[in-house]
């Protein structure tokens, strides 16, 4: 996965400025994660709506039939779990 460039690396803000909303593509944040997403690929039906929940843009197609988490930006939250209509996505403690 390619870098993404922080839109705020060098910005100065002016009165009136108008800037781009920021990504969690810039932070990564599976640094302080508890817990993580594991996807079982024979229950996984590739609907999406880990993709589509997910707060920091970190579930991804694996395939066309199958999705999986770049654990960089994942933070651990379980919305991924809980909005998975197969029960696909188990929520495991992370072992650092």
């Amino acid at each position: 996965m390619s870098k993404t460039n922080d839109p705020y690396e060098n910005l100065r803000i002016t009165t009136g400025a108008v800037v781009e909303p920021n990504t969690s593509q810039v932070n990564k944040t599976g640094s302080w994660r508890q817990f993580k997403p594991v996807v079982d690929p024979d229950a996984c039906i590739a609907c999406g709506q880990c993709d589509t929940y997910c707060p920091d843009q970190a579930a991804k197609p694996v395939s066309d039939d199958l999705y999986g988490f770049d654990l960089d930006y994942c933070k651990g939250c379980g919305i991924c779990a809980e909005v998975c209509p197969t029960d696909a996505i188990e929520m495991i403690r992370e072992v650092k």
